[in-house]
């Protein structure tokens, strides 16, 4: 799949080292999305969100999750994508199961990734948030160089925006959505990053 180079980073913003440029991060492959609007005027954006995703579901290792993103799959392709046939959406970034990362919507923008949603008081996550994708399936482990990458990023984001939470789909959206799932592990996260317990989901980095 073609991508584009995420772009060169200017000079060091808020002593974030040279690791961001206009929202894009210097170490994930960039492959825009269509996918995304300009967040409210206003919008402190504070959250991580966490989401797991495969297709088909079960499958790893193919491009159907940036075709989806970038609104390129192949409805055909497989019997499973007619359920989701004419779904636009996106998220900013996206971690492969070997820990590969890949960006497709500026951290400074809108994803279309939470949907109904609602976290600390407020609706509209999507507004305030950063979407971030593992390549898994729900209930199911994810694997060491995810959690390396994504620990890195979310340390990462954390220097650049305010950052005072984190969660998972399930926790945003209850009943509607259930990833990343019992396979994820909060406790090793939380154990990388150091943040305050606080910062994430009740219970969860007590399993």
């Amino acid at each position: 799949m073609p991508t584009t180079e995420a772009p060169t980073p200017g000079a060091p913003n808020n002593g974030d080292d040279g690791l961001w440029q206009a929202g894009w991060y210097r170490f994930a492959k960039a492959l825009r999305s269509p996918n995304f609007g300009p967040r409210p005027t206003g919008a402190q954006t504070d959250l991580i969100v966490l989401h797991s995703i495969s297709l088909p579901p079960g499958e790893y290792g193919g491009d159907a999750v940036q075709q989806l993103f970038t609104n390129q799959l192949h409805w055909d392709a497989h019997p499973y994508f007619q359920s989701i046939r004419g779904l636009e959406v996106s998220s900013h970034f996206y971690v492969r199961r070997n820990g590969e990362l890949w960006q497709f919507v500026s951290c400074d923008d809108r994803a279309w990734h939470a949907g109904a949603s609602s976290w600390r008081g407020r609706s509209n996550c999507n507004d305030d948030s950063i979407g971030i994708e593992l390549e898994g399936l729900e209930g199911q482990p994810f694997e060491e160089p995810q959690y390396e990458t994504l620990a890195s990023l979310c340390a990462a984001v954390a220097q650049h925006y305010p950052i005072a939470h984190i969660a998972g789909h399930e926790h945003i959206a209850p009943g509607r959505k259930q990833d990343p799932g019992a396979g994820f592990d909060w406790r090793l996260l939380r154990e990388q990053l150091g943040w305050n317990p606080q910062m994430f989901p009740p219970r969860v980095v007590q399993r």
